[in-house]
């Protein structure tokens, strides 16, 4: 077995703290347009703070700024409270760590503030997060997966995440619109590799699917729409075949994960901004369904996402209306992690069940950044 290090940054593990400067988006929240002003508030990790590995940073092309701009369209008044953390995961996000909000704690103590202060006015809220929880606490030296720690991370996991996304809930009003996303699947990226690849390819699609199925339960127990960023990218059409330069026929799914990410060039599975396009694409399918924001279904029971895990979740205290937002526009040295082509993918893919408890954190493995950075 490869050793840790000779996979490169792929498997390698930051735990950095990111300290992040105040940004310039909070003031301009917080000074324009007064009464007219409505809010779009996005949540989550390094997919809703845009980082690309080929600046190696934080960009303006997230899918929540591009989901915005056609927001702000229909409704010119709108502002976005930008809250993203790079390498942000659903504890971090609860109890912080990963990037420093201004008089909050946390990045969902951030967004709850900032949904106390303008009470009415927040008419969407989206939520991309979890993919960072398993794979920084459980490959171990040798680049393998502890099934057992998978397990344990699995449940810890869907409770967070059940906890962030009924805590926002709880917080909002009718007017709000709340979305949340399952993820497209960079193991197809491995395709490129040959047989072996291939093969790795094709036994990742029903463990991202049955992923994918568990995050949209969570969701939609909470009262969250989902976002199919999984079927936008095809991740499961093996059957079309598309010519790729340089590689030939290849199955529809894996010419979009090369078209629409960095998977087959970089190893690494963060959207381009083609790809961050249609991410914001499909978030816009999912909240036209309703005419009018807060139209949406109300939470539905269903059955625990995670064995033990029955509770409801409990919304925690908001702030009293006034308080500072700390809205941020973070630029952070964190990162959602990388994977993709990779002599690692069949790794994974080969965890079987254990892989499919995960969720869609399975997707991702951790990548070392540069230490030392701030912006």
């Amino acid at each position: 077995m490869r050793s840790l290090q000779r996979f490169g940054p792929l498997l390698a593990v930051s735990a950095v703290t990111v300290m992040l400067s105040t940004p310039g988006l909070a003031a301009a929240d917080e000074t324009a347009d007064g009464k007219d002003a409505t809010y779009y508030i996005s949540v989550g990790d390094s997919l809703a703070s845009g980082y690309q590995p080929d600046v190696d940073k934080d960009t303006d092309i997230a899918y929540t700024d591009q989901l915005f701009a056609q927001l702000k369209q229909r409704s010119p008044g709108l502002k976005h409270i930008r809250l993203g953390c790079t390498a942000e995961t659903t504890e971090s996000l609860i109890n912080g760590g990963k990037c420093d909000y201004p008089n909050a704690k946390s990045q969902l103590d951030a967004a709850l503030q900032a949904m106390a202060q303008h009470k009415g006015k927040v008419a969407y809220v989206t939520l991309t997060v979890g993919a960072n929880d398993i794979l920084l606490n459980c490959v171990s030296p040798a680049g393998t997966l502890d099934a057992a720690c998978l397990n344990s991370k699995s449940q810890s996991m869907a409770k967070n995440l059940a906890q962030i996304a009924g805590t926002l809930r709880a917080a909002g009003t009718d007017n709000t619109q709340f979305v949340g996303s399952n993820y497209h699947n960079p193991f197809l990226g491995a395709w490129l590799q040959g047989a072996a690849g291939q093969q790795a390819a094709k036994e990742s699609a029903p463990l991202i699917k049955a992923a994918n199925a568990g995050i949209t339960q969570v969701y939609q127990s909470t009262g969250f729409k989902v976002a199919d960023v999984a079927g936008a990218f095809s991740s499961d059409d093996f059957t079309t075949q598309v010519n790729v330069p340089g590689a030939g026929e290849v199955p529809a799914n894996v010419a979009k994960i090369c078209q629409l990410t960095w998977a087959c060039t970089k190893k690494d599975p963060h959207p381009n901004a083609e790809g961050h396009k249609l991410i914001a694409g499909a978030f816009v399918a999912e909240l036209a369904k309703n005419d009018a924001p807060g139209a949406g279904a109300s939470p539905t029971p269903s059955e625990p996402a995670t064995p033990g895990e029955g509770e409801s979740p409990t919304p925690s205290e908001s702030p009293e209306s006034g308080t500072d937002t700390g809205a941020n526009d973070p630029t952070t040295n964190g990162d959602l992690a990388e994977t993709g082509a990779s002599s690692s993918a069949p790794v994974l893919a080969g965890a079987g069940l254990a892989v499919v408890a995960v969720g869609a954190a399975a997707v991702y493995v951790a990548r070392r950044r540069r230490t030392g950075q701030q912006s």
